[in-house]
């Protein structure tokens, strides 16, 4: 039994929900992340189970797609991906019978990125996102980070992870299967497997790419640079390939879930176009993975966990995002003067939170000269700004300024009053 079954999926909810007013549901996300183990649960209740990762299914779905749908009252369609011909099929459906809840969809890559697909289901679909477990689940807690920071409440934990045991943590990752495994050794071992499986079985639903041996060596460079603005014409050249070329197999990382790209804040909304995205890793223990990690290195030389921890923290805050009651965007923030902000939210009101992430324990001024120039520039808008760090105390640190333990990620209901105004 897969081990994400022992913990809470906060986005089950919300799949209950859609189910109930939309014809089609589609949850998307990485592989092995715990798609199957809910859509499963679901077919218990009235669905009839079809995955796609089944040969005689998937010829089925290629073939006859009408057919396919046609027998089918209410569904579930595992990997949608790999025969997205059937999506106009399933639009043909619901267009003759528009009923709540016929089909729910599991996809491990970005069908909407997928030639002809883009709109083919716009309003009659609704996608949620499954991403690896974030600690709020593996910890059994339901507080939502940024709807609190954005009603003014701090969250906190009774004893907050440090040092060592945080390092484990983020290492590890949020994989279930990883997670699972009590050795180092072995999650490295199952995360290596799995990039490969990905790259040799799954791009080849989303992109025609001829060398896929290019592939992990692009990774590797990517795995480098994560956390950073990404010069694709740079990063190219070192790998004997033209910026388009890595541009486009960037693209294809991206609809796999491995990576995102995070464009930059910007007070004026039209100059966002022009600015760098920088990268950002999905999951720190695939990154650890790839960057060949470990805790012993981590012991004796801190510098490159930064931009891991980076890469935990802004994978909590998404996965947040996929169940909070409010609509936000995680940005970055960097100026001309190298003045940096991490992670900046945004609501859809346009009001931000900024995000240092600092390794250590201690805190100096100048880790606050970001989020100082950021509170400048957004005035008003500008709700809080928080670092977080590698301590157990929450601290005020100027106005509408915060240091908080890195664990308050996952903190509990019980805020901390705070006058944050």
């Amino acid at each position: 039994m897969d081990d994400d079954r022992f913990y809470p999926r906060l986005i089950e909810a919300r799949m209950a929900e859609a189910l109930l007013d939309t014809p089609v549901v589609l949850l998307a996300g990485p592989r092995q992340v715990g798609k199957t183990t809910l859509v499963r649960q679901m077919a218990e209740k009235g669905f009839r189970y079809l995955t796609l990762d089944d040969e005689l299914t998937l010829l089925s779905a290629r073939q006859d797609p009408v057919g396919m749908i046609r027998s089918l009252d209410r569904a579930v369609i595992d990997e949608i991906q790999r025969a997205p011909q059937l999506l106009l099929a399933i639009k043909k459906s619901v267009d003759e019978d528009r009923r709540a809840g016929r089909f729910l969809l599991t996809g491990s890559a970005n069908i909407w990125a997928l030639p002809s697909i883009a709109d083919s289901l716009a309003g009659r679909m609704e996608t949620l996102t499954l991403l690896p477990l974030s600690q709020s689940e593996t910890h059994r807690q339901s507080a939502n980070w940024i709807d609190a920071a954005f009603s003014g409440q701090l969250l906190r934990l009774a004893e907050p992870l440090l040092g060592g045991a945080l390092v484990d943590v983020v290492l590890a990752g949020g994989y279930p299967e990883a997670i699972a495994r009590p050795q180092a050794n072995r999650r490295t071992a199952w995360a290596r497997q799995y990039v490969n499986a990905i790259i040799q079985r799954d791009v080849k639903d989303v992109a025609e790419i001829e060398k896929l041996d290019q592939l992990p060596r692009l990774l590797g460079a990517l795995a480098q640079v994560s956390g950073q603005m990404c010069n694709y014409s740079l990063l190219g050249s070192q790998l004997g390939m033209d910026g388009k070329t890595a541009a486009k197999y960037v693209a294809v990382f991206e609809h796999m879930y491995l990576l995102k790209r995070v464009e930059v804040w910007a007070k004026n909304r039209l100059k966002r176009a022009v600015k760098t995205p920088k990268l950002q890793f999905l999951d720190s223990g695939l990154l650890a993975m790839l960057l060949s990690l470990g805790k012993a290195e981590v012991e004796k030389d801190r510098s490159r966990f930064g931009h891991v921890l980076e890469t935990f923290v802004y994978a909590e805050l998404l996965k947040h995002s996929t169940t909070a009651d409010g609509d936000y965007q995680l940005l970055y923030y960097r100026d001309a003067d190298q003045l940096e902000v991490d992670i900046v939210l945004e609501n859809a009101a346009g009001q931000i939170v900024g995000i240092e992430v600092k390794a250590s324990a201690t805190v100096q001024i100048s880790d606050l000269h970001g989020l100082k120039k950021l509170a400048s520039l957004a005035g008003e808008q500008f709700k809080l700004g928080v670092l977080l760090y590698d301590g157990a105390d929450t601290m005020p640190l100027g106005d509408r300024l915060w240091a908080l333990p890195l664990s308050s990620l996952w903190g509990g209901p019980a805020p901390i009053p705070a006058p944050l105004s």
